[in-house]
């Protein structure tokens, strides 16, 4: 093999040189229906299987269900933070292996981080659609590219470096340039970023300045370490993570037999955060999808904060223009968030501008009513950062478990003041962004511990006078340094007693949601996980970056250091670098379940000049201040868009559920709570008390028989509506919201004969 053969400039994209050439454990039916907060983002532990196609759809709100059953032609999920889009996309595959319409063999799941393609993986792996590839994108490249390398090129593949920084600085040295840390760290990442935009070193000056780019160094210097860095991988045989992409499209491209292999292992891809995709990211998709459109991609517009790593939202909101023909399905019913939470980050986005803001999506909250907003103002950040230690330790001494609270902040340069403040506040915590749960060498060797007990067990004293799961599992981890009491202090001592708990916490799990379990089912179990990156829980409260904090979600959220120059941050100068800024803070707002804590420091430095001034994200949103000028258009609104093909010219026809108002004063409602009653809830009811309690007494019955709670018959909210309608066949039932085609079919009949007046018990005892 020569050099030449895996030259990975970006222009070897267009031909590669040398050889030519991826909760509650029986959760109730139709949970949407009655603001089930667990309905869209979490899932059972240990759940059983669906058995057939059908029970997949059970607790799918119906702009999921509208998902999950479109299978045939290309799919444009537009969905809101908190809507659970996860939940519908796995759905969806799911549904399709059970209908027998997807072979598990042919789906490619693709998204962006390890931690989002494992918890897709755990997904499937509990709807029963095993076989399923979930990857991420360099993940999936990487394995076609050691599977075809020898065929399209020939020998062994070039070694992957883990970290390219050591190279770059080498690079640097060679072109008789010093860099120190931090600008060693952009120069890296402007050659990445040249990389997935498909930019030659020659190109980087121009296309830099094209993109608003601000280079940490001359772009012509730039230019020339990116060019002697290619040159250096050349003469070593490395390649590094973004050739791994660079060269499957380089191979692809030239081998149409390859292309076409590929194409035939892979006919239907899911591509999830699809807003972070970048050209060359999309490329590969075009790629592997031929001529095809069997093809799901989701994404929301407003949630795009990584265009600094060349990812652009243009693909997704031009994906209609792409595929005329595509299903577009909008979720914007959040089951994350309260109410209080979502209002905020309506109004955020409210305000905004730009392309991405034109299609935002107004979320409307299914969860009751919790606590407002809470905006603190501190005179300086180490008192910012006290402030905040202080509360976390109040709401863990009322019981609020420190794994359900986060604090989430601009840079990581600001954590090292809460990682102190929380140590002297006596809070445990854990960095988010650190080692991976399985990869930890205290779990590996808990691993080990644990298999070989299950292997060997009979000859272990620690278990002599232990039976069941969980005593089996802390004797065993007992020997790794797990104690029934936490370790006082934070740092490595503490961090490792944290992962052995969250074991100890699993085995509980594990062992009440399968009766009868061993530890060896308990070690068949992590080790699925740990092939899934799906890790337990670790107690602590959650520090991270903006950044880091995207895809996860907490009962309570601190969003610390919003303050002019931190958000947006400082060299955040042009409109869309501004609006970016506004996303992130976005972003932060609906990691929030129930409470959401916003402050900021009017200095650095305890003495400082209190210069500062809270963000102007916040104007108009936060109590005593004034808004600034911005939007009125109301966000799009949940439903289905279908597409139409046709040989005219005629537009797509779009199908698109209209707002729903009060039917006493109009106005546009949006509590999932005033939605089902179709009215405010201030405005008068015209109901029938009498109807009412009836319609109460025949759920008590109907709950009793089933031997489930009565809300899952049907809520107060449904109830009342229909006792204010008073509904006279099953059309008009029909339409009220909350009474589905499942229940309309299950109790339609004793609902309209109740309204109609008559006795259901009379009727009973006739026949």
């Amino acid at each position: 093999m020569t050099p030449a053969a895996w030259d990975v400039t970006p222009a070897a994209l267009v031909r590669l040189r040398g050889s030519p050439c991826g909760q509650p454990a029986q959760p109730s039916r139709a949970t949407w229906q009655h603001g089930g907060v667990t309905a869209a983002t979490h899932s059972p532990l240990f759940p059983q299987a669906p058995d057939s196609a059908d029970a997949v759809l059970e607790g799918l709100d119906p702009e999921q269900r509208e998902v999950a059953t479109a299978l045939h032609g290309p799919v444009c999920v537009l969905a809101g933070a908190g809507t659970g889009k996860t939940r519908a996309i796995t759905h969806r595959i799911a549904y399709g292996v059970h209908a027998g319409i997807l072979q598990p063999a042919t789906v490619l799941a693709v998204t962006f981080t390890n931690r989002a393609a494992g918890e897709m993986r755990g997904r499937l792996r509990q709807l029963g659609a095993h076989g399923v590839q979930a990857r991420t994108f360099h993940s999936a490249a990487l394995r076609q590219l050691q599977y075809f390398w020898p065929k399209a090129i020939g020998g062994s593949m070039p070694r992957l470096v883990d970290r390219k920084i050591q190279l770059v600085a080498d690079a640097a040295a060679a072109c008789r340039i010093r860099l120190d840390r931090g600008e060693l760290r952009d120069v890296t990442a402007e050659i990445e970023w040249s990389k997935v935009t498909q930019t030659v070193p020659a190109d980087y000056p121009l296309a830099g300045v094209k993109a608003g780019r601000e280079a940490p160094r001359d772009p012509a210097e730039i230019a020339q370490i990116y060019s002697v860095y290619e040159d250096l991988k050349r003469d070593r045989a490395v390649i590094d993570f973004e050739d791994v992409l660079l060269l499957t499209v380089a191979v692809l491209q030239d081998r149409h037999d390859i292309a076409e292999q590929i194409r035939a292992q892979y006919q239907h891809f899911v591509v999830d955060e699809y807003q972070d995709v970048s050209p060359l990211q999309q490329r590969l998709l075009e790629l592997w999808l031929g001529e095809r459109d069997s093809l799901c991609v989701v994404g929301d517009a407003s949630q795009t904060i990584y265009s600094f790593t060349g990812a652009t939202p243009d693909h997704l909101l031009d994906f209609r223009t792409r595929h005329p023909g595509a299903t577009v399905v909008k979720l914007v019913r959040d089951y994350r968030s309260t109410p209080q939470v979502v209002r905020l980050a309506n109004g955020l986005l409210a305000q905004a501008h730009g392309r991405a803001a034109d299609h935002r999506l107004e979320l409307i909250s299914q969860r009751d009513a919790g606590p407002e907003p809470v905006y603190t103002e501190y005179t300086d950040e180490p008192a910012e950062a006290e402030g905040a230690a202080r509360r976390i330790r109040e709401l863990i001494d009322a019981g609020v478990p420190a794994s359900e609270i986060a604090i989430l902040f601009r840079t990581n340069s600001q954590s090292e003041t809460y990682e102190q403040a929380l140590a002297d506040a006596g809070v445990p915590y854990q960095l988010r962004g650190a080692e991976r749960f399985f990869d930890r060498p205290e779990v590996r060797r808990a691993g080990m511990a644990l298999r070989g007990a299950a292997r060997f067990g009979g000859n272990d004293s620690l278990l002599d006078d232990v039976v069941d799961l969980p005593s089996q599992v802390r004797a065993v981890l007992s020997g790794e340094g797990w104690t029934s009491a936490p370790p006082a202090g934070s740092g490595a001592v503490r961090e490792r007693w944290e992962s052995l708990a969250a074991l100890v916490g699993l085995a509980h799990d594990f062992s009440a949601a399968r009766a009868g379990a061993t530890l060896s089912d308990f070690v068949a179990e992590l080790d699925e996980r740990a092939n899934a990156q799906h890790a337990p829980t670790v107690q602590g409260v959650t520090l991270a970056s903006l950044h880091s904090a995207k895809g996860l979600e907490w009962d309570v959220v601190f969003l610390v250091g919003v303050a002019e120059g931190m958000m947006p941050i400082t060299y955040a100068k042009t409109d869309e670098q501004v609006e970016e800024e506004r996303r992130l803070l976005y972003v932060g707002v609906t990691r929030a379940r129930e409470r959401l804590h916003v402050s900021w420091a009017l200095a650095r430095s305890p003495g400082g000049r209190p210069s500062r001034r809270p963000s102007r994200f916040l104007d108009g949103l936060r109590p005593g201040s004034t808004a600034t000028a911005g939007r009125s258009a109301t966000g799009a609104a949940g439903g289905v868009e279908r597409g139409q093909v046709s040989s005219g010219t005629a537009a797509p026809r779009r199908t698109q559920r209209t707002p729903a108002r009060c039917r006493v004063c109009g106005r546009t409602l949006t509590d999932a709570g005033e939605m089902k009653l179709m009215r405010c809830e201030d405005c008068p009811s015209d109901m029938d008390e009498g109807l009412y309690e009836r319609l109460r007494e025949w759920r008590a019955d109907q709950a009793g028989r089933s031997g489930q709670p009565a809300f899952c018959v049907f809520t107060d909210k449904t109830l009342i509506a229909i006792a204010e309608a008073a509904p006279e066949d099953d059309a008009e039932l029909a339409r009220i919201p909350g009474v589905g085609v499942r229940k309309l079919n299950r109790y339609g009949a004793d609902v309209l004969a109740i309204c109609a007046g008559r006795n259901l018990a009379a009727a009973d005892e006739g026949d």
